[in-house]
């Protein structure tokens, strides 16, 4: 059974970090793209960053360059979401997925996780 599991969100002022994780289970993961998604109130749901295991291809979207970082834990089968210099309009549910190929088109995922909200307010 396919499973992904988000969690690190929660309430950080602005400029600070957060790490989310992404715990995978019941697929290979070299095997498939994992993508970050964000949905704020009243918004269409984002693409935030991607990355094929497969063939090291990765997206990050123009507003998150340079501040938002993906990686992977092999052993724990594991894939982050390090946020830096994080910005009120960075506030949103955060979710990631899994597809067959890396792109920002939410509808391309075949999995998903349940989210984990990232609120960023002094």
């Amino acid at each position: 059974q396919v499973q992904l599991v988000e969690s690190g969100g929660g309430l950080v002022q602005p400029g600070g970090s957060l790490r989310l994780s992404c715990a995978t289970s019941g697929f290979t993961l070299d095997d498939y793209a994992i993508g970050w998604f964000r949905q704020a109130p009243g918004k269409e749901r984002e693409g935030v960053s991607c990355i094929s295991f497969a063939d090291g291809s990765t997206y990050y979207a123009d507003s998150v360059k340079g501040r938002f970082t993906m990686s992977r834990d092999n052993a724990k089968n594991t894939v982050y979401l390090e946020m830096n210099s994080l910005k009120p309009e960075d506030t949103a549910v955060y979710y990631c997925a899994a597809g067959p190929i890396a792109t920002p088109i939410a509808s391309l995922y075949d999995y998903w996780g349940q989210g984990t909200q990232v609120t960023v307010s002094s």
